[in-house]
């Protein structure tokens, strides 16, 4: 194994590239503010042919996810689609019609079943439960969720995931996503289902959307992953059989904090298996 370097420019990756696959939260922005050199290198691949998917574990549809991005100054030429892991949960939700959900989740992301008509109920009368976040990420843990996860692992009720991040930035600061409550209720012993990174699912609809915006498919070697965990981002792609671009500015920027180059050894530790290349933040 060799010494894993940074690299400066996106462009010096992607000569025999044709579809980028690129993460959102921690690479195009952190919850806050957007970052202009990161829209502006996408924008820059695609007016060389490249098609750019932007693929995240928002639970929420895509049409909310372009509404937050216009709020943050994100262009929409700088993208040709987006699909999240809200879009497959929806999916999940029409497909289970007149079932009883539970739904664990800030109000904010209550379009992941808005106008399918969903039946909510309690815990106690539920056939599923779908978690969307914590109710108040700002001051809750997991551990705050035991009892209500204790009680739905007694009932045998399935937890769809809608965001499979442990964390995510908002500015400064990393926050508890739904991934966190999913895997607490899987180390308990429970039923969960995941939609989003690194499951496939969701690089299978980002591949189709890219086919669809080409007209024509797309080989995988030609294909480039963009993300900012170690977790999601790089286990998807791996798995999914694709190369990845790491970038260190997201959730992992503290133990990259005065890294050059890594020697096989930190590579193994941080990676298992290594990304293509690194980079500290995205720019062409």
């Amino acid at each position: 194994m060799t010494r894993l370097r940074f690299v400066e420019r996106l462009r010096d990756l992607v000569v025999d590239t044709d579809v980028v696959l690129s993460d959102i939260w921690g690479v195009v922005h952190n919850g806050i503010e957007s970052f202009p050199e990161a829209c502006e290198a996408l924008h820059s691949y695609r007016g060389r042919g490249g098609t750019v998917i932007l693929i995240t574990n928002a639970p929420r549809p895509a049409d909310s996810v372009q509404r937050q991005l216009r709020k943050l100054g994100v262009a929409d030429d700088s993208y040709d689609a987006i699909v999240s892991s809200g879009d497959l949960t929806r999916r999940f939700v029409a497909d289970h019609p007149g079932k009883k959900l539970y739904w664990v989740g800030s109000e904010r992301h209550d379009s992941v079943h808005r106008g399918l008509d969903p039946v909510l109920s309690e815990l106690e009368g539920a056939d599923y439960v779908i978690c969307t976040g914590l109710f108040d990420d700002e001051t809750e843990t997991p551990e705050d969720y035991r009892p209500m996860l204790t009680k739905a692992l007694a009932r045998k009720l399935p937890l769809i995931c809608a965001n499979p991040d442990i964390v995510v930035e908002r500015g400064d600061r990393l926050v508890y996503c739904a991934g966190a409550i999913a895997e607490f209720y899987r180390e308990l012993g429970g039923e969960v289902i995941f939609y989003g990174k690194p499951h496939r699912p969701i690089y299978e609809r980002a591949i189709a959307l890219a086919a669809e915006r080409r007209g024509r498919a797309t080989p995988l070697d030609r294909v480039l992953a963009i993300g900012d965990s170690v977790r999601t981002d790089l286990a998807g792609a791996q798995g999914f059989g694709i190369d990845c671009l790491f970038v260190t500015r997201g959730i992992h920027s503290k133990e990259f904090e005065g890294i050059d180059q890594l020697d096989p050894a930190s590579v193994k530790e941080l990676f298992g298996h290594p990304p293509r290349a690194l980079m500290r933040e995205l720019r062409w």
